[in-house]
Formats: structure tokens, C-alpha cells, sequence
């Protein structure tokens, strides 16, 4: 079976579970999960606004927008937001690009009332039905995911919190909450099939780092998956839970007991070298509690560092979901919100500038409340077509398929990638400046191939006319031959044209080394 019928909208068939290291639909076919996160829907992040750090979270970009626009304006601002957001076009537009399943986060106040004891917002769940209606419709999974709970779990922007410390685990009514949601959350969807799974909480426990230390609470941590788990079987013994690790869902020590017999290992990727180095730590994990795992959000980089982790992670069997769907004025999401006109000044206001008038604030918000629609958004082909490695995009030489090649030496690496006397990563002699948090030399490695050394890359969804365009590091010389499963296409060298490739879902090219040393720099895949 390859990794492309897992893929598949096909397998979106009934209630997901997990059978060992695999899951599986209700007809037992293993499914691996691929998707985007509708981050801003439901919990709101200043930096997708393009907001300062007086906008930075929900209920701050609520105060602000209240200061700018008036109490009125704001109370009727929220609604027409969430219902633009996110529309039955979004997740069509899911499924017409072949994903197979969605991750919602929740803000908490968004399904309770901020008062003592439990009062549920009806509004809030009629929204949430209202998705779960066109996921099935479209044939995608959708994953409920607790991004912000009563009190905060994370202690930083992401979770809503006060005052950047996760009282969920230092407050009894905060506790009592979210326990009371997740009960009333499986109570109400232990019937919906088209729910994958409930992930209990979103990167909890954020690292200590300077601010008031949190780590400390792992072990009540660990009591919460057991309690929520608990409340969430009470209701529901079908639908299978996601438990991520803390320091940003990286952190794999919370998984020292099963929580659950029906769950997955969800853990998260930002920032890091896009090769085996990043799926590693969990594949062992995986295998020790014989458990599944997923990739449940990683993102925010560049169209080819997609190319290179994602389809690597799905030849794997790791699942993954991308963050974000959409957002303001960007270039790594399938879909860019445009800044309405003097929006700069909403930047300002919120970084400690100018206050815009209120004729000036209402007319940018209501532009914006148009602007969030899919149809007025821009579309960035290049990232939806990386990220699924299909036509449209391009991927680094050096990111060849883990154990597709031949003539390396694998007993040394540098930061996961082999390195060897033969066939090698060839790292720049200047490194280039930082970005997306972690050193990006990444970017400029080339591969070195000589005769009887090559490597091989999986492709997706090659279509009749599908070209590939081996390009050549400047000044390079010697030439490869291009194979596509084991038929040659003929040879390249430096400023060779596109080889056609032949129609397939799923297909393996091949580079190997025909003359002299050729240095490779990218695979452009049309």
C-alpha cells in the first residue's frame, strides 16, 4: 500500500482509532492524516492581524477594538468575524486540494461564559455543528482542539491567559472548567463520526524562559490528561484523544503512561532543519508505547522547508497539520488576508502609536471583516502544491527521500543530514543570516552526485505534461541521468530543459550520477 491511498480522502470513513502504531478508519484501512489548522477563527493571535504587543491575544484584541471603534461597533464586530472566517468555501476548498482532515482550535470563552460556575454559550456550538456539517459534507476529519482553556495552560499569548502563567493548573474553578468542557464537548459529539479526535490541550507548559516558571507543574500536567480522559470515556468510549507534550508541544516527558488505550502522540514542529533530525525522538516514542503519532502543527516557513518535512513525515506514516490556513499579508499560507487601507495605523496604535479616529477605525474593520472571505483573499498556489509535493513546486536537491540514495556515507552527519566522502551536502562557505528562529543554512546546501551515486525523491500527483527541471548550482558542470520508477527520461546538465514525466499519483525520480561531479541545487516539479 503506498503512502498516497493513505493520504487519500478515500480513507475518510467513519470513527477514527488508533491500532498500534497506525490509525485506522471505522473499515480498518490505515489513514495518514494531512491538513491546516483554522488558527484566527475561534481564538484570535494579534500577529496574523499584524498587531502589536497590545493586540497580541483574544481578549486584548478585544479591548482594543472596543477602544478604537466603540462598545457597540465591537459587540457586533466578533460575530460577523467568526462567520466570515471560516465558511463552508474554506473547507471545500480543503477538499478539492485532497486533504483529508482539519484541526479547530477553541478558545474557551467561546463555548463558556467568563463567570463562576459552568455556563455554556450555545452560540459557541452552534458554530462548531455548523463546521462539523460541512466537514462531512467534504469529506474532512475534523480534530476539536482545546487551544485556549479556562485559566490558560500555556502561559503566553497563544492560550488567551491573563498574565502569561498557565492557572489552569494553579486555579480549582479554572481545573473545574475545562474538565466540565471537554465533558460537555463529548457529550454532545460521541455520536459525529466526522470528529477525528479530541486534542485535550494545545502546547502546554511553555519552557521556562525568564518569566515566572511553569515547568515545575508537569506532574499536574499529567493528573489533568487523566481527569479530562476520564470525564471525556465517561461520555464518549469511540472517539480517540490527542496528548501533546509541553515546551511548545516538543517535549516528550508527559509520555511516561498511556493515558488512553485510544489515542495518538501529537507533537509539534517549528523552526528546525527539515529532515529525519525533526520526526526522530517521536518515531522512537512511537515505537516504545506503540502508540501513533502527529505532526498535529508545524508551519510558518518557507514553500520548500514544506516540501521537504511533510512529505518526509508522511513516508514515515506521521500525519501532520499546517498552521495557518490563512492570515494577513503572507506568503506561507495557502491563503493571504489583504490589509485594508490604513491599517498601518491599527500597527501603530497597537505597538504604542497614534490613535486613529473612529470613523477611520470602523471603516478599516468593517474592510477587514470583507477581506477575511476566501473569495477576496489571495491565493498562494506554491505553498498548498509544496506541501503535498504535487505540480507547482520546487524542493532542495539535498532533501532526497530518507534511505533513497546510494554512495553516502551515513556514520557522519551534521544536524541529521548524512555527509560523506562520496556522494555529500555541500554547505555554503557564507552562512546566511537567521530567520524563522533557526539557523537556515539549510537553505543554501547543494548535493554533490558522481557516477554510481544517486538519489531519489517521491513526487505526488504527476499529471499528463508534468515536467522536472533539474537545475545545476551556478558554474557547475558534469550531468545526471533522470530516471522515473527505474524508466530513464534522459540526462541533465547545467541549463538542461524540463524532462516530462509520465502520469502517476505517485511516483519516485531518481537523479544519478552520469558524468564528472554534479553539483545540484533544486528539483523544480511543474
Amino acid at each position: 500500500m503506498n503512502t498516497y491511498e493513505k493520504l487519500s480522502r478515500d480513507r475518510v470513513s467513519g470513527f477514527l482509532r488508533a491500532r498500534g502504531r497506525e490509525i485506522v478508519n471505522e473499515n480498518g484501512e490505515p489513514i495518514i492524516l494531512s491538513g491546516w489548522g483554522l488558527g484566527n477563527w475561534l481564538l484570535p493571535e494579534g500577529y496574523m492581524w499584524k498587531a502589536g504587543p497590545r493586540a497580541d491575544r483574544p481578549r486584548r484584541l478585544e479591548e482594543v477594538l472596543r477602544e478604537l471603534a466603540g462598545s457597540e461597533y465591537a459587540a457586533g464586530f466578533w460575530p460577523k468575524f467568526r462567520e466570515n472566517y471560516v465558511r463552508r468555501e474554506d473547507i471545500q476548498r480543503m477538499a478539492e486540494l485532497g486533504y483529508n482532515s482539519v484541526r479547530v482550535p477553541i478558545g474557551w470563552r467561546v463555548l463558556m461564559e467568563e463567570e463562576p460556575g459552568v455556563r455554556f454559550s450555545e452560540e459557541g456550538f452552534r458554530l462548531i455543528d455548523r463546521l462539523l456539517d460541512w466537514c462531512e459534507e467534504a469529506g474532512i476529519y475534523a480534530f476539536l482542539d482545546l487551544h485556549g482553556a479556562p485559566g490558560g495552560q500555556t502561559g503566553a499569548n497563544i492560550d488567551d491567559c491573563v498574565d502569561d502563567f498557565p492557572r489552569l493548573f494553579t486555579d480549582k474553578d479554572s481545573w473545574d472548567k475545562a474538565i466540565a468542557l471537554w465533558g460537555e464537548l463529548a457529550e454532545r459529539y460521541k455520536d459525529r463520526w466526522i470528529v477525528g479526535g479530541y486534542d485535550i490541550l494545545n502546547e502546554p507548559l511553555r519552557p521556562d524562559d525568564g518569566r515566572r516558571p511553569c515547568q515545575y507543574l508537569l506532574p499536574k500536567l499529567r493528573e489533568f490528561y487523566r481527569e479530562a480522559a476520564g470525564e471525556i470515556r465517561r461520555h464518549d468510549k469511540r472517539h480517540m484523544l490527542s496528548i501533546e507534550g509541553s515546551s511548545w508541544s516538543t517535549d516528550p516527558a508527559v509520555f511516561c503512561e498511556d493515558y488512553d488505550d485510544n489515542m495518538v502522540i501529537h507533537f509539534h514542529r517549528y523552526a528546525v532543519l527539515p529532515d529525519i533530525s525533526a520526526y526522530r525522538e517521536f518515531l522512537e516514542l512511537s515505537k516504545r508505547w506503540d502508540k501513533p503519532l502527529w505532526l498535529g502543527e508545524s508551519g510558518e516557513n518557507t514553500p520548500e522547508w514544506f516540501a521537504a518535512l511533510y512529505p518526509l513525515g508522511a513516508k514515515l506514516g506521521v500525519g501532520y497539520n499546517v498552521w495557518p490556513w490563512k492570515k494577513m499579508d503572507c506568503e506561507n499560507s495557502p491563503y493571504s488576508v489583504k490589509k485594508p487601507e490604513g491599517w498601518e495605523k491599527f500597527t501603530a496604535y497597537t505597538s504604542g502609536g497614534e490613535r486613529p479616529s473612529y470613523e477611520e477605525a470602523v471603516k478599516m474593520f468593517d474592510r477587514y471583516l470583507e477581506n477575511i472571505r476566501i473569495e477576496n483573499c489571495e491565493e498562494r498556489p506554491a505553498v498548498s502544491a509544496s506541501v503535498r509535493r504535487e505540480p507547482g513546486c520546487s524542493l532542495r536537491a539535498a532533501d532526497f527521500d530518507e534511505g533513497g540514495c546510494r554512495g553516502i556515507d551515513t556514520s557522519d552527519a551534521l544536524s541529521g543530514f548524512r555527509k560523506g566522502s562520496g556522494m555529500k551536502i555541500v554547505e555554503p562557505e557564507i552562512m546566511q543570516e537567521k530567520r524563522f528562529g533557526f539557523d537556515c543554512r539549510w537553505d543554501a546546501f547543494k548535493l554533490s552526485l558522481r557516477p554510481g551515486e544517486y538519489a531519489e525523491y517521491t513526487l505526488y500527483n504527476a499529471v499528463k505534461g508534468s515536467t522536472v527541471e533539474v537545475v545545476f548550482a551556478e558554474g557547475a558542470s558534469g550531468t545526471v541521468e533522470v530516471f522515473q520508477d527505474g524508466r530513464s527520461l534522459g540526462t541533465a546538465g547545467p541549463g538542461s530543459r524540463p524532462l516530462e514525466l509520465d502520469a502517476a499519483p505517485e511516483t519516485v525520480v531518481r537523479l544519478a550520477g552520469a558524468d564528472g561531479e554534479s553539483l545540484l541545487e533544486r528539483l523544480i516539479y511543474k
